[in-house]
């Protein structure tokens, strides 16, 4: 039995996420942690102790059985909030700081960005957007959007 497996996650009664170790220990209020949330979401995810130390490491969540992998993946989005970008309908103006309101995979919405420097390319061609508030939002692929999309992108870029 691999690592990953001789495990079980389950939440008590104060919907805390808990842990019973392959030695039947159990550890209250664990928090799972991907090592690379945006490059490799479903590789390396870790199981910390309430006091940060590491119970349980995941190659992959391929690994596990569904309940187990459907209960770790809502954890770890209640922790990971960071809404993926699918279209922009419309930026207030190409100066910053500009409100921008965008369609997203949790819905529309709006917010401020306060400058150019505040949009960060990661490999794979990846945009993290920071808000006026700290909020992270992920264009996964730019060449994905549409083409009104890309052209109010490009005037940031």
């Amino acid at each position: 039995m691999s690592e990953a497996l001789s495990f079980n996650l389950h939440r008590n009664s104060f919907g805390r996420l808990m842990l019973v170790d392959a030695d039947g220990v159990e550890h209250e209020n664990v928090l799972p942690v991907r090592a690379h949330p945006i490059t490799a979401p479903l590789e390396g995810v870790s199981i910390l102790s309430q006091d940060g130390h590491e119970l349980i490491w995941i190659e992959h969540l391929d690994t596990l059985l569904p309940e187990l992998r459907r209960l770790l993946e809502e954890a770890l989005g209640a922790r990971e909030f960071m809404p993926e970008i699918e279209r922009l309908e419309s930026v207030s103006t190409f100066a910053t700081p500009s409100t921008w309101h965008v369609h997203t995979n949790r819905g529309s919405t709006r917010f401020v960005l306060k400058g150019e420097e505040d949009i960060r390319r990661l490999p794979g061609g990846i945009l993290l957007i920071a808000d006026a508030h700290g909020i992270q939002f992920m264009v996964r692929d730019v060449l994905a959007l549409d083409r009104h999309s890309r052209k109010l992108l490009d005037r940031f870029l």
